[in-house]
């Protein structure tokens, strides 16, 4: 049976004028006049029998009828916008959900995409985030993370060690002659990860608490990373949240004393997806770069000549 459909430019003219208010509002949206838009409605409210706004002077409003077929089109031309960007990723080549938290997923694994892109240009990686109560959702091909074991019934590959390192500018770091001058500095710190300075300041052999001159609390990671290379402080940062920084010689790492958390950074996966075509490439590409990654810690590390900075302590923290 064919569809009996009204104009489907008068439909979407209303649906934005009624979400507006306005029909020069709406006209901005659709890009077209505003009397294109009052015309279109019009044309619209004589095929329906029907008026559905009250002209005023200077506002819109709905009718009875008007309220309840702007709500049913707004749920509709939502679904449609699903419907088409959900058509619009699909991919033939292989396809590749990753858990991440924001922070690696920013100032790590997205900077490095381009390269996994050259040797695997058919394979389509999707980035996804869980959360402290949800870190894996099932429908994931994988996930990295920080712990000490594999979530229950995932198997899990260690790419790299959780180490943290003080970084600032090297501005700032010019002002800091040892680990003592961190006292009269302003130190930032990631509000749910209070342990990470602690066990810093023993790795260099410093008292806790410290009582810096300043301190500076953000809630995640990317915030104080950002903050640091803003010149805000010195930040305790996980090595590879910082290691493109320290490269580029944007942050610098003023005293190279390592310190170890608990806990290694962990690719993890059910053992059914293991064959995934888009896994098994994934896997080689990501323990390239954390073999190279490892590296930044190896070369800090050799300058580190305090003997309590290869240490285990505390729970690891959550990105």
């Amino acid at each position: 049976m064919m569809r009996q459909l009204p104009s489907l430019n008068g439909l979407r003219a209303f649906e934005a004028a009624g979400r507006h208010g306005s029909f020069t509002a709406a006209a901005r949206e659709l890009n077209v006049t505003q009397t294109a838009v009052s015309r279109l409605v019009r044309l619209l409210e004589d095929r329906l029998g029907f008026p559905l706004f009250r002209r005023h002077a200077n506002a819109l409003e709905l009718t009875a009828q008007g309220q309840a077929l702007l709500s049913g089109l707004t749920d509709a031309f939502d679904s449609i916008t699903r419907l088409t960007e959900s058509v619009t990723a699909m991919r033939s080549g292989p396809v590749l959900t990753v858990g991440v938290g924001p922070t690696l997923a920013i100032t790590w694994l997205i900077p490095r995409l381009a390269n996994f892109y050259r040797s695997y240009p058919d394979v389509e990686v999707r980035m996804a985030t869980g959360g402290a109560t949800r870190p894996v959702r099932d429908d994931w091909t994988c996930t990295i993370r920080r712990d000490t074991d594999a979530l229950p019934g995932y198997n899990a590959e260690r790419l790299f060690p959780s180490t943290v390192v003080p970084v600032c500018t090297p501005k700032l770091a010019s002002t800091l002659r040892s680990p003592d001058d961190l006292r009269n500095a302003t130190l930032i710190v990631v509000s749910d990860m209070p342990n990470e300075w602690p066990h810093w300041f023993e790795a260099a052999g410093l008292g806790f608490p410290l009582h810096p001159a300043g301190e500076v609390s953000f809630e995640s990671n990317v915030m104080a990373m950002q903050a640091a290379l803003d010149g805000v402080g010195v930040a305790i940062a996980q090595i590879p949240y910082v290691s493109d920084a320290l490269a580029a010689g944007r942050l610098v790492a003023p005293f190279p004393i390592v310190a170890h958390t608990v806990g290694s950074w962990l690719l993890e996966y059910r053992a059914i997806r293991k064959e995934d075509p888009a896994l098994l490439a994934f896997r080689a590409w990501l323990h390239q770069e954390a073999d190279l990654a490892r590296q930044v810690e190896i070369v800090l590390g050799r300058a580190n000549t305090n003997g309590s900075a290869r240490r285990s302590a505390g729970h690891p923290p959550r990105d």
